[in-house]
């Protein structure tokens, strides 16, 4: 019986050392490996930035490419720029979680958001003082799924230049059609506001869209048997151009006269 004793402790000592010596190797890879991680992730979301905004060219140094574009934190309350944080490590996401940096959206969320954060984060193309394209980031509940994305302007604040969720957990082959290339092309050149109109009113329909439907400048064809993530993009695009989002900022750009 002695003997038996003795051989459970020391398979449970052998156990019990093998576990701790694999934590302290996990944990030491997890630390290691951190910084090649955070490199990838901001490799990642440039390359991102860079296809929406059809800029992306493969082969060629993501850094240098990305070198014409200038990141800015806009205050979503006044449509300003703020200097309260840096455009290059500000976590917008983590923002969102912070009582502190964000508002409570209950009553009025059509994105599904749960809070929005009260700063973002934007990408100028070319002169910050006269871009030629403005890019923002945008993201909503989808049938499954928030959707993260990106959208890219022209310098004048309204006309489309893509649309490109970066995230997201779509059905295949139905709500997950919005990283088709196909679908994505048919962004380029709508328009997200009507004449003077402060409220966007981009969105997409059903039946497809051609040049006799009526404002067919604001409409896109909705992804074929995804009604509801067809309604997230919608919804999403509304929210982010809307009062809650960008739509003080990028009346700026639409009036001149108010200054960029």
């Amino acid at each position: 019986m002695m003997a038996n004793n003795n051989s459970i402790k020391k398979t449970l000592i052998v156990a019990f050392s093998l576990c701790v010596v694999c934590s302290v190797v996990v944990s030491a890879a997890a630390v290691a490996l951190r910084p090649v991680q955070q490199t990838n992730q901001e490799l990642d979301r440039k390359t991102n930035i860079l296809q929406v905004a059809e800029l992306y060219k493969p082969g060629q140094s993501v850094a240098e490419q990305f070198s014409h574009i200038t990141p800015k934190v806009v205050d979503l309350n006044t449509g300003e720029y703020s200097d309260r944080f840096d455009p290059d490590t500000f976590d917008q996401f983590g923002a969102a979680e912070d009582p502190e940096l964000s508002e409570s959206l209950k009553g009025n969320d059509p994105a599904g958001l749960g809070r929005r954060e009260n700063f973002a984060t934007i990408y100028l193309v070319g002169d910050p003082t006269d871009p030629e394209q403005i890019i923002v980031p945008v993201r909503g509940q989808g049938l499954w799924s928030m959707m993260y994305g990106y959208l890219a302007l022209k310098g004048d604040g309204n006309t489309i230049v893509g649309l490109s969720f970066y995230q997201q957990g779509e059905t295949p082959g139905l709500g997950g059609e919005v990283d088709n290339p196909r679908w994505k092309a048919l962004w380029d050149g709508k328009e997200v506001y009507s004449d003077n109109g402060m409220e966007p009113v981009i969105r997409l329909v059903k039946g497809g869209v051609d040049s006799q439907t009526p404002n067919a400048e604001n409409k896109v064809d909705a992804l074929s048997g995804a009604t509801l993530t067809s309604r997230g993009v919608t919804q999403l695009l509304q929210f982010w151009l809307g009062e809650q989002g960008f739509a003080k900022y990028l009346s700026r750009f639409r009036d001149p006269s108010q200054g960029a």
